[in-house]
């Protein structure tokens, strides 16, 4: 939760401050514009986790203000595509940042994972899918959803993924994470009950053509309810898996493995 919320709330409850200072302080302050930045304070509100900080394309010194000032006012933080220079700079105004170097993220505050939740399974192709199914992730864990993760499962040798079916059993949503023309998808979207989010991979040869080739066959699959998001999106595809998760609640999905 926002700390400014929490905080004006209990100074009502406690009798600190009145409810008309309490509308002051909540709409006073939605968002602070900065030489190179404009950040949306008030997103936890409206979406339920703070602004995320993108590093790609931003000077460390930027990343790190944004930072900074999202982790002092929510507590919470969230940064993707960060190199070992953003790394350093953040951590430096959030020491409590941690650091994935494979994913590209820091993250600090994130709530426990939900008591009883069924965990978001992030399944890869490849070794080579790793950095963006650890994306994935880290951004379940940041919106307090538990993950478990299946590697190198492609369908190359696709006996891998059949002798893991009480893997499946245990999930709520399902992440696929593949490159070269993104076949594992609709595999594993023909064997199990629950939603399966498929992430292409720019990982492949030339005529993989960056991960269009994998988006492609992704958006054409044949097994039906299995939704695709960009190339490389594993943040993307984390946010809405944490999402669908956390509206399961605790409910006790059986055979997930059809």
């Amino acid at each position: 939760m926002d700390l400014l919320l929490r905080t004006t709330l209990l100074a009502v409850r406690n009798g600190q401050i009145d409810v008309d200072e309490a509308l002051r302080r909540l709409g006073g302050w939605r968002h602070e514009a900065l030489p190179f930045a404009t950040i949306d304070h008030h997103r936890a509100l409206r979406n339920g986790y703070p602004e995320v900080v993108y590093c790609a394309g931003k000077s460390p010194a930027q990343a790190a203000g944004i930072a900074e000032r999202i982790w002092e006012r929510s507590g919470r933080l969230l940064a993707t595509r960060a190199d070992e220079s953003h790394a350093e700079a953040i951590r430096r105004v959030v020491p409590a940042a941690r650091h994935n170097a494979v994913a590209r993220t820091l993250s600090a505050g994130g709530p426990d994972p939900t008591p009883g939740a069924r965990p978001v399974l992030v399944v890869t192709a490849g070794t080579s899918d790793l950095p963006v199914a650890e994306e994935a992730i880290e951004t379940v864990r940041a919106l307090g959803q538990p993950s478990e993760i299946m590697v190198d499962v492609g369908v190359a040798g696709v006996h891998r993924l059949l002798d893991r079916s009480e893997v499946f059993e245990r999930a709520g949503v399902v992440i696929v994470v593949a490159g070269m023309e993104g076949a594992l998808a609709s595999v594993v979207g023909g064997l199990v009950r629950v939603p399966v989010i498929a992430v292409p991979t720019s990982v492949g040869y030339g005529a993989s053509f960056d991960g269009l080739a994998a988006l492609l066959g992704m958006l054409a699959g044949c097994a039906a309810g299995v939704v695709v998001v960009n190339i490389d999106n594993g943040f993307g595809a984390g946010f809405a898996a944490a999402r669908i998760n956390a509206l399961r609640g605790v409910e006790d999905v059986r055979g997930a493995w059809a």
